[in-house]
């Protein structure tokens, strides 16, 4: 059976984010504003997005 996979896109820049939130956004892979990343859809794939929702973008 295939992994559910989905994509997480950086919509705004880090410049005054919490460190932790900058780390979360790195640990996602994205590097750059509207960098887009596939990643497993996993409960701590989840968490990291919901500590990060007001920077990022999810499809899928």
């Amino acid at each position: 059976m295939a992994e559910k996979k989905i994509k997480v896109t950086l919509m705004k820049g880090l410049a005054g984010c919490k460190t932790g939130h900058r780390e979360t956004v790195r640990g996602l892979g994205l590097r750059r504003i509207r960098h887009t990343v596939e990643l497993a859809d996993t409960p701590e794939v989840r968490g990291m997005i919901n500590r990060v929702y007001y920077l990022v973008r999810v499809e899928g």
